[in-house]
């Protein structure tokens, strides 16, 4: 079981630094970071609600949930876009 955070895709689709959304939701970059990158193991949900009004989304557009039988498709996934970058 995995769920995936897309927040680099709408940083990306607003023009937005990680930086700049940490000066908006008033959250330090590291935490912001290990967010990013998946590794948190959890999210209140004032953060995540600053979150969505900055980037102006829903949080499903921010958190997905992949199965595990499609845990090892998330993983591939992720490495092939780190790929192109």
């Amino acid at each position: 079981m995995a769920i995936l955070v897309r927040l680099d895709e709408k940083l990306h689709e607003r023009r937005m630094t990680l930086t700049e959304l940490a000066t908006r939701v008033d959250i330090t970059v590291a935490n912001l970071s290990i967010l990013k990158t998946g590794k948190a193991k959890a999210i209140r949900f004032s953060t995540l609600e600053a979150i969505c009004v900055a980037l102006d989304c829903q949080p499903g557009e921010l958190l997905e949930f992949r199965g595990e039988d499609q845990a090892g498709d998330a993983v591939a996934e992720v490495a092939s876009d780190g790929a192109d970058a």
